[in-house]
């Protein structure tokens, strides 16, 4: 009896052992997917060039304000509820958009005809400022990459 009393108790210890090792890695792989620049594990879907802060409201000046969403990979992506955001909150969520292996679209802030290179999130005013970040989530909500321009960042401001 104290030999099976001695097993379980050994099991136990190792089992718990496993498990503090395993909970405080957690929290480090979690956090690591929120800095600014930080791509999520395994995506080919990035975040690329980005036109902010054009000045004006007509929809001609809000259409040459953008950014880029790019699949580096070889394969087509589904980006149904794929979310764009920006600091302020402003969201423009991908409806039925399949984006091609080594493609991209570029998602503008005036109004438009969607096509599989060009989308448009129909606004009437400005989105993207001078200062300021753009995250990417998957349709799961889940940080696929972000990009910060502005002071003591990239400037990807391209005219």
């Amino acid at each position: 009896m104290s030999a099976s009393l001695s097993t379980r108790r050994l099991l136990a210890t190792v089992l718990a052992a496993g498990a503090l090792v395993g909970a405080a890695s957690i929290p480090a792989a979690a956090h690591d997917d929120d800095r600014p620049g930080h791509r999520g594990p395994h995506s080919s879907i990035v975040i690329g060039d980005v036109q902010h802060d054009s000045r004006g409201r007509d929809n001609r000046t809000l259409n040459r304000e953008w950014v880029e969403v790019k699949n580096t990979g070889r394969n087509a992506v589904n980006l149904h509820g794929f979310t764009l955001t920006d600091q302020q909150g402003n969201r423009y969520r991908f409806n039925h958009l399949r984006l091609d292996g080594r493609s991209s679209v570029k998602v503008h802030t005036g109004n438009g005809r969607n096509t599989h290179r060009d989308v448009y999130q129909d606004r009437r005013h400005q989105i993207w400022d001078e200062r300021d970040t753009a995250t990417l989530r998957d349709d799961r909500g889940n940080v696929i990459d972000t990009e910060t321009w502005g002071r003591g960042h990239h400037d990807y401001h391209r005219r």
